[in-house]
């Protein structure tokens, strides 16, 4: 694991970035422009080469240059020697995870207007890891999310392949195809520079998107679903109904909660209104297995599944049913009322 080490403080004139040309990648299209968000490095010149005498005149290097000395401001991880990872995780860091590793608090700070050493840019600091970073470092490094082994020995078999749409192939895609006509090699750098920079805006503009919304929505659903998760017992006296007052991010929150907490019963449904305003209908949500598992811990009755309206009424025995989905992970009823009284059925079946 590598110690986090506070970001060297800069020389005050415009840095030179430095990274390698030729084919590029997600980890350092978004290492770049992590750099460039900070006002140090704004503005900042880059340079793409493999030269090493290019290079060592650059103020701060990623992804090339077999060096990783934050002293130094060089940050590759190519080198046979080169093990480090985020705190508490094992994902082996790629340029990405080592600028964000060094540079990403203050980058949230700069953004969020947190304090640098506040718990709330701790919290979306490893957040953001966890959930983004992370996943290219180990595309970038070739690690698999699975264990293949273990998959190959079980029998598991893909049921499709999802090796489709994603930032990694998004920014694969911009780089040039092979079969290019020839032109003068200088013409050719700046045309993959070019598309390198549309990469580093694709990546970074993505992370910004992602940092903004664990600021605005996720972190102030933390305190609303910690209430509610207190109050859950005033609904179901084993606590397996959980009531939020307004639709917020509520997965992380709760099983973040109950990991901590290992209550006797898990919450089974989740309650809330569809929008703010009075009369608003609402929603019973079923709670996933797992945070990415389409299998609900207890989906709703398999005879309300893909019914409607006055016959769901019929079917349910409840007032006010608008819908239950095909697969019993979601319902609507058109009152607090009615949505209340189909989980405690629901218990019940």
């Amino acid at each position: 694991m590598t110690e986090e080490i506070p970001a060297k403080r800069l020389k005050t004139s415009p840095p030179v970035i430095g990274t390698h040309n030729g084919h590029f990648h997600a980890d350092e299209a978004l290492a770049v422009y992590l750099l460039r968000l900070l006002p140090t490095y704004n503005p900042s010149q880059l340079v793409r080469t493999r030269d090493p005498s290019l290079l060592s005149a650059c103020h701060t290097v990623v992804d090339v240059g077999g060096e990783y000395s934050p002293a130094n401001n060089r940050y590759d991880h190519h080198q046979r020697t080169f093990t480090s990872t985020f705190p508490n995780r094992s994902t082996k860091l790629s340029s990405a995870g080592l600028i964000y590793l060094h540079f990403g608090k203050p980058i949230i700070s700069q953004i969020t207007n947190f304090a640098e050493d506040s718990t709330e840019v701790s919290v979306i600091w490893e957040k953001m890891y966890a959930d983004f970073i992370e996943a290219l470092d180990a595309h970038d490094n070739g690690i698999s999310a699975y264990d293949t082994e273990a998959l190959k020995a079980a029998g598991v078999q893909k049921r499709f392949s999802d090796h489709g749409i994603n930032l990694g192939s998004l920014v694969g895609d911009l780089n040039a195809n092979w079969d290019e006509p020839e032109q003068d090699p200088q013409k050719l750098q700046e045309a993959e520079d070019a598309r390198f920079l549309e990469a580093s805006t694709l990546m970074g503009t993505t992370f910004v998107r992602k940092l903004e919304y664990y600021h605005r929505a996720w972190l102030p659903a933390r305190s609303v679903v910690h209430a509610s998760f207190a109050a859950r017992k005033q609904y179901d006296s084993r606590g397996r109904i959980m009531v939020l007052e307004r639709s917020v991010p509520w997965k992380d929150h709760l099983y973040g909660l109950e990991a901590s907490e290992s209550p006797e019963d898990k919450v089974a449904y989740v309650l809330y209104p569809e929008g703010p305003h009075e009369g608003a209908k609402w929603r019973i949500q079923a709670v996933s297995v797992t945070k990415d598992s389409f299998e609900s811990r207890k989906p709703l009755p398999e005879a309300w599944r893909g019914v409607r309206d006055e016959k769901l009424d019929e079917v349910c025995g409840v007032e006010g049913c608008v819908f239950v989905h095909a697969s019993g992970f979601i319902g609507g009823n058109k009152s607090w009322e009615g949505v209340k009284r189909m989980a405690e059925k629901a218990l019940e079946m």
